[in-house]
């Protein structure tokens, strides 16, 4: 009879032992062993390459899992994703910004960071403050960034050359001035170069965000935090979002060193339709693949009052309706390995997120990068205010402003600047007040 419970425990004990060692091993929980099938969406159609080039290489040491990957323009994307996260039909994994996937997560529609992501996430010097701060709502962490929208300033080194021009502009007036000798015009006085493309028009926030470059600069900003924490108003209904306005009436109207009427973006720095613009890290793969010759190089963006850039990271998500959610995350946790990373700025061109990895054999071959990985104690980091409603503020401002730069009235207007500017932090300071976030 002893000799039979002894025999027992001994089983008893081995079945429990199983699980354990199974999840053992470097702290590596234990995958599926059978077909999994992972959906991914993006905002981000250049990503896509990324994303089929590390899932060929995660296949090679997983070849159960297998990968549907799409990805959709930024607004597509993003009315796809109000249409399919309600309803549980969304991707396994979405890559998305936080402020545009907040109303989500405040819906508790996404789940947050799983303990052993999180514990990956707050790794000494993986991510910045400024990014834990960013992803993170009422202490609880949410998605893994994976990339980031930061920007800097594009500059043609061969018209700057003709134009007698040693460097880039190192403020926001000598930009200017430097926009106004760098323009080019035909006979009947038409633009056919412009001196500095500005975000003039398109869909959603982009205009705002756009506008945002030279404001912040100036002094201002979409949003100021009032003196009750949480709460927030309109934070350029002032000298600088009067200012900010008239740099881009000035470039059109009165300077005339920008224009409706040409081409803008990266697709006329491309075609050598500008001498300068704003953008993202994107841009230089854009460039090796479309115009491989064309002499350029980037720069800080320039100061006023004060210095700095926006930075808005880009995250994966895994949804709630995933099937594998473990298996989902630890591809997430893949496509941030380093080699990966140094792949996607390579090949891509998007600046990755992870602060603790080596980027240098790319910076050596593509210099133009280091604009963007630049630091310096004065060099302000900025960002869109992690708020559901933020969105909207910014696709109201983005239309306001689109409406301002068709009115050739304002131009040596100073009063009606300052009502277009009065108009607009009316609405964001109503939009706050709608969502129960205004604040003096």
């Amino acid at each position: 009879m002893k000799r039979t419970l002894k025999w027992m425990a001994i089983v008893t004990m081995v079945v429990l032992m199983v699980p354990a060692l199974l999840m053992a091993g470097g702290g590596k929980e234990a995958k599926p062993t059978g077909p999994v099938k992972l959906s991914l969406w993006g905002g981000f159609p250049e990503m896509e390459a990324f994303y089929k080039y590390a899932a060929e290489e995660y296949r090679k040491t997983h070849p159960n899992v297998e990968f549907t990957i799409l990805t959709h323009p930024l607004r597509e994307f993003e009315q796809k994703l109000s249409a399919t996260i309600p309803s549980n039909t969304a991707a396994d994994i979405i890559e998305i910004s936080m402020y545009a996937n907040q109303k989500f997560i405040e819906a508790g529609l996404i789940p947050e960071l799983p303990p052993k992501v999180k514990e990956y996430f707050l790794a000494p010097n993986r991510f910045s403050e400024f990014v834990k701060k960013n992803n993170t709502y009422k202490d609880k962490l949410y998605g893994l960034p994976i990339f980031q929208g930061r920007t800097a300033l594009f500059w043609n080194k061969k018209m700057f050359q003709e134009a007698g021009l040693s460097g880039p502009p190192k403020t926001l007036s000598e930009m200017a001035q430097y926009a106004k000798k760098l323009a080019k015009y035909d006979a009947n006085g038409n633009l056919t170069r412009s001196g500095h493309s500005l975000r003039l028009s398109g869909q959603g926030s982009g205009v705002a965000e756009k506008f945002w470059f030279i404001l912040y600069p100036m002094g201002g900003s979409i949003l100021e935090e009032s003196k009750e924490k949480g709460k927030y108003h309109a934070g350029y209904n002032s000298d600088a979002g009067r200012r900010a306005l008239k740099y881009y009436i000035d470039a059109l109207y009165v300077d005339k060193w920008d224009s409706h009427a040409i081409k803008h973006d990266a697709d006329a720095f491309e075609l050598e339709l500008t001498a300068m613009f704003f953008r993202e890290s994107w841009v230089i793969g854009d460039i090796a693949k479309k115009a491989p010759s064309l002499s350029y190089d980037t720069a800080p963006v320039p100061a006023d009052v004060r210095w700095g850039r926006i930075t808005n990271p880009v995250n994966l998500y895994v949804t709630r309706s995933c099937k594998n959610p473990d298996v989902a995350w630890d591809f997430a946790m893949f496509l941030n390995e380093e080699k990966n990373l140094v792949w996607l700025l390579d090949n891509v061109g998007w600046l990755p997120v992870r602060q603790d990895i080596n980027l240098d054999s790319v910076l050596a071959k593509k210099p133009q990068f280091k604009a963007f990985v630049m630091s310096d104690p004065k060099y302000e980091e900025f960002g869109y205010t992690v708020i559901a409603a933020f969105d909207e503020i910014m696709t109201k401002l983005a239309e306001r402003l689109v409406a301002a730069f068709l009115d050739k009235s304002l131009a040596n207007n100073p009063a009606g600047i300052a009502k277009v500017i009065q108009d607009a932090a009316n609405e964001t300071n109503e939009i706050l007040k709608k969502a129960k976030l205004y604040g003096e």
